[in-house]
Parts: C-alpha cells; sequence; structure tokens
C-alpha cells in the first residue's frame, strides 16, 4: 500500500539525505537501501527533480553507429566484423540488430558436383521451410480481443505459476522467449492490469553478461534498467555443458503482479470453461 511523506516523521530530513545521495551518484536502489525506503512511491517523492546519474541510464546507441551495424549486418557481416569495425561490443550490436534475419552462410569453395549439389539441397530446403513458416504467420491475421484473451488464458496456465495446495495465490510468469513475454505483458493490458503492479526481475546465469541481459529486458517492457528488482544469478557449473550461452542468450524475466490472487482465480476459471467447452464439442 502506497505511503504518504506524512507515514515518515522526519520526511524532509530523508529528502535531504537522498537528495544528496542522488547527487553523490547513488542508484535509486542504492538509495533504497541506504535510507531503508521500501516504498517505491515515497522513494520516488524524496529524489523528485533529482537527474538520475549517468550511469544508471540504459545506454542507447547513436543513431548513425546504430544504423551503421545494422546495414552491416544486412551485407552479411557476423557480429565479431561488425564489433570489430565499430568498436562497439558484441552486446550493443545483438541488441541493435536482433531483428535482422542471420547472413547468409558463404558458398563452399569446393566446386565438385557433389558439393555444390548438396549446398543447393540445403538451401532450397531452408527456404521452404521459411516461406511455410511465413505463410502460417499470414494465415493468423489480426486478432480480435476475445480471441487474443483466449490465447493469453491458454498460455498462461501452460506457462504461468499455478497455485499448491496450501500456498497463496499469485501471477507470475517466467519465460526466457521475448515473444513470451511480450505477449503476456500485452494480455495484462488487456486485462487492464496496472503497471505499478507489475514488478520485473531477471534469472540469469553468473557467467553471462548480467548488465546486457538487464539492458535486453528493461527494452523488451519498456522500462529502465533501474526499474528491475534485484537480479537472480545461478551459479555457473563449469562441468555442465550448457546450449544457452553467447550473444543470444539472455536469461529468463520474472513478471510478477502485486495483490492478484483474484485475477489467479479468474484465471484458473476462464481455463477450466475452455477445457469444459473443448469437451462438449468432442461429444
Amino acid at each position: 500500500m502506497a505511503h504518504s511523506p506524512g507515514t515518515y516523521a522526519d520526511f524532509e530530513g530523508l529528502r535531504e539525505q537522498a537528495v544528496a545521495l542522488r547527487r553523490a551518484g547513488l542508484s535509486l536502489r542504492q538509495i533504497r537501501d541506504e535510507l531503508q525506503i521500501r516504498n517505491k512511491e515515497t522513494l520516488q517523492l524524496l529524489v523528485e527533480g533529482e537527474p538520475p546519474p549517468e550511469w544508471t541510464k540504459r545506454p542507447r546507441a547513436k543513431d548513425d553507429l546504430r544504423e551503421k551495424a545494422r546495414e552491416l549486418r544486412q551485407q552479411g557481416w557476423t557480429y565479431n566484423r561488425i564489433q570489430a569495425e565499430l568498436g562497439c561490443s558484441k552486446s550493443s550490436v545483438s541488441l541493435w540488430v536482433r531483428d535482422l534475419s542471420s547472413p547468409e552462410r558463404p558458398r563452399p569453395t569446393d566446386t565438385s558436383a557433389a558439393r555444390r549439389g548438396a549446398q543447393r539441397a540445403v538451401e532450397n530446403r531452408t527456404m521452404a521451410q521459411e516461406a511455410l513458416t511465413a505463410q502460417a504467420c499470414a494465415e493468423i491475421g489480426p486478432m480480435t480481443p476475445r480471441e487474443f484473451f483466449l490465447v493469453g488464458v491458454g498460455l498462461y496456465w501452460s506457462e504461468g505459476a499455478k497455485a499448491k495446495p496450501g500456498s497463496n495465490r499469485r501471477v507470475i510468469f517466467v519465460n526466457s522467449d521475448p515473444d513470451m513475454i511480450r505477449v503476456f505483458v500485452s494480455w495484462l493490458d488487456l486485462l487492464g492490469v496496472e503497471p505499478e503492479r507489475r514488478r520485473f526481475s531477471v534469472a540469469i546465469h553468473e557467467s553471462a553478461d548480467v548488465p546486457a541481459a538487464e539492458a535486453f529486458w528493461a527494452d523488451q517492457v519498456g522500462i529502465e534498467v533501474d526499474d528491475l528488482l534485484k537480479t537472480s544469478l545461478k551459479k555457473h557449473n563449469p562441468k555442465t555443458n550448457r546450449t544457452n550461452v553467447g550473444d543470444t542468450y539472455h536469461g529468463c524475466l520474472r513478471v510478477a503482479v502485486l495483490k492478484s490472487a483474484d485475477l489467479h482465480r479468474r484465471v484458473e476459471g476462464w481455463w477450466k470453461g475452455i477445457a469444459a467447452g473443448t469437451v462438449t464439442r468432442l461429444r
């Protein structure tokens, strides 16, 4: 529950401390921990009018640098070549060009007919697969609000957290697929769930590029990196042969909705209604 400034006996004194800490270069999270202020609205009031330090701002590439990276990617350049050419990090390159298709593989230098035939077969198969996917995507078309509502119910009931016997009900959704996260957040918008009731946090292996992952997920859901809760780090086991590594690995994003017990019960009921309708159709 939000607290008014009057909740704290010496609000002005706290504000002086908060402003001093802000000007000293501390982030909101650091000020919160230093002053033990757990209410986000009160914390915002304490530093109102004070700009955040530069280091807390999500990095934004210059337009010309970003456009150059996209141009080189479209010409078939790899991440490593673009990084070396522009002098920027590979994680930045990944963020700038992630919506572009991967460059085509260079043709083999072997001139034998068998090798050329095999290469053509691979290319034809890839083109056919991509065409089939594009055709299926076009078949969906625009969805009505009710269609999107039903998609969201099924998505949550298959991937979201379900209440165990004796535990508190709460809407929580965790996924590593950015499209799944965006669909779920859009579904919350459709249901009228206020943005201030949503909490986001990253879960990722400690050996990964954690700052890049935090910037990636903050960009996906339209918030600042500083608005994320504390990142959960999974201990790295060097004996495990992991495949979720490299520039495309961003861990998972956890989306939790505050005061969502009733919403969880409604989702459960909606899903039971869908299941009951399916059984009726099969009879």
